[in-house]
């Protein structure tokens, strides 16, 4: 009965300007037998590619009331004309937009994913301050229309459940989006071989410290320049190779002069396709984040690569990396700590080989895609089938110790 209803299924998801990224997650749903349709503010290209119908709407990922509400009547008329059985969204924006806009549509239910915090509750800056407080009047109304939210870590749903702004019965923890392994195996074989990369780049026979992620004061990288810094001081043939945008990150991008003034021993590249072959010339992977993430998928893809990791003791981030074990640990905002864990991981071969070891093992077994979709499936075929919202009865919380 279960399978019939599914084939019939239409699922809408809907994100934001780096939706493309889940686009295996997607195309896993449609083979067990979804209808899928994806919405989001970013290039249609990669799913057209993936033949996946996309809807593009006008979204400003910081503070803008009039960009907010031209993205939900947008939402509203997408909800409206399509009909789908199920909406799934992510991103704090959008987790506020989406159950608004489905309102209309009781048939219609929405799954929202908290996937980090991000920027409003990680910064002390007088705005994000002053906005929590509507930010928590929001959630708490929209929580009405919302069938299911589900956390990508322990410590958000704690946040979210001591602060009333989701029902106590109606979420659970589901770690992450997942990683396509087959796919993130099959791209760092068929990508340029790290002879080539190193070639590219001049990087000839450096030690390589890289970094994926938007070049975002908040993601750490003022922090990762004092520590490379550091680094290049006590062992001068390290570079650090930083992979991610810098353009569309409005006043919290770090600019280029300051790119600059750590040269040579920082080279920032942009944006890349071909991360999973770039991972392969790395010694060491560095994520130095100050915001309370959901699971990084930079992590997952990082561990998943072999690499002994460095990163921050920030939620999400802890999810992924156990300090000593498959990786190393440090405070944000600690430039002398991060430097130092570091060395250590590129002065001990032996030991950075065997955390880097422990992590591939523990990705792909945690947090392997086929898990992550099996789970989400599962919450959206007993939300269509259960008369009452919130008593799943099937599905069990997620983390990445387990189901408990």
């Amino acid at each position: 009965m279960i399978k019939q209803a599914r084939e019939a299924v239409h699922l809408l998801c809907i994100g934001g300007e780096d939706h493309c990224l889940r686009i295996p997650f997607l195309l896993a749903l449609r083979d067990k037998g979804f209808r899928i349709s994806a919405a989001g503010t970013g290039d249609p290209a990669s799913f057209a590619r993936a033949n996946l119908d996309y809807y593009r709407f006008p979204l400003a990922r910081f503070v803008d009331p009039m960009s907010d509400w031209a993205a939900f009547k947008a939402i509203s008329k997408l909800i409206a004309d399509l009909r789908p059985e199920l909406v799934q969204c992510f991103d704090t924006k959008l987790n506020l937009l989406v159950p608004f806009a489905a309102r209309r549509h009781p048939d219609v239910k929405v799954v929202s994913t908290i996937n980090g915090l991000g920027w409003l509750y990680s910064s002390r800056s007088p705005v994000a301050l002053g906005l929590r407080p509507v930010y928590h009047s929001l959630n708490r109304l929209v929580n009405q229309w919302t069938a299911m939210t589900v956390f990508q870590n322990r410590d958000d749903q704690a946040f979210f459940m001591h602060r009333r702004m989701v029902s106590r019965v109606a979420n659970l923890v589901i770690p992450g989006s997942g990683i396509d392994i087959d796919g993130f195996d099959e791209a760092a074989a068929t990508g340029p071989s790290p002879g080539q990369l190193r070639a590219a780049f001049g990087l000839s026979d450096a030690e390589i410290v890289v970094t994926v992620t938007r070049l975002n004061r908040q993601k750490g990288i003022p922090t990762l320049f004092e520590a490379a810094a550091l680094v290049h001081r006590a062992r001068p043939r390290v570079r650090f190779l930083l992979i991610g945008p810098r353009e569309n990150e409005g006043r919290l991008a770090v600019t280029q002069a300051e790119i600059d003034r750590h040269a040579p021993y920082v080279l920032a590249i942009g944006a890349r396709s071909d991360v999973p072959a770039l991972l392969r010339i790395a010694d060491v992977f560095a994520f130095p984040t100050e915001l309370r993430e959901g699971i990084p998928r930079v992590l997952l893809e990082a561990a998943a690569a072999g690499l002994p990791i460095v990163t921050t003791k920030m939620p999400g981030c802890t999810d992924v990396i156990r300090d000593g074990w498959n990786g190393r640990l440090v405070p944000p905002h600690a430039p002398e700590l991060l430097a130092e864990r570091i060395l250590d991981l590129l002065r001990d071969r032996q030991a950075a080989e065997a955390m880097g070891a422990r992590a591939a093992a523990f990705v792909r077994h945690e947090f392997n895609l086929g898990i992550i979709v099996a789970h989400y499936a599962a919450v959206y075929e007993e939300l269509l089938s259960c008369p009452v919202p919130g008593r799943l009865q099937t599905v069990k919380c997620v983390t990445s110790q387990g189901a408990i």
